[in-house]
């Protein structure tokens, strides 16, 4: 069996970054799939329209707005008017969803440094950069 490509390779381990989040997220009582996962974690900071959410997340307009209903019924975000369009509406973190925020952001972290642990704080930092560095021409919501 021939050696996983680099996109698997990067796949498996986002996945198991996404997996151990979830999980904790979970734990701590807010129920929230991965499928909204995805979407709220690519809210700007100061909201973003649901076409942007779709784009990035690569779903439909249709389906990034059922997610959003499914996170705004849980109280992670709320629609709000875009102030720099009085037609288009702005969806935005509630305290709510940064409260799963700050639960999300520690796991996270221990993974990390359970990786760095594991192969070497110097090839990490490297992989990080690495990767940061790939980002203009990988990410064009960047």
């Amino acid at each position: 069996m021939p050696e996983p490509s680099l996109g698997i390779l990067l796949f498996v381990a986002h996945r198991e970054l996404e997996r151990r989040v979830l999980d904790g997220v979970r734990a701590a009582g807010f129920d929230v799939t991965l499928a909204q996962s995805r979407v709220f974690q690519r809210l700007d900071e100061g909201g973003s329209r649901i076409t942007h959410l779709a784009e990035s997340a690569g779903v439909t307009k249709q389906t990034a707005g059922y997610l959003v209903d499914q996170l705004e019924e849980a109280g992670f975000v709320e629609r709000v008017p875009d102030p720099s369009d009085a037609r288009a509406r702005l969806v935005r973190v509630t305290s709510r969803g940064r409260e799963a925020v700050a639960v999300a952001r520690p796991i996270e972290a221990q993974v990390y440094a359970e990786w760095a642990a594991y192969v070497g704080v110097r090839d990490f930092e490297r992989l990080a950069d690495t990767l940061a560095r790939l980002r203009p021409i990988t990410d064009p919501y960047a």
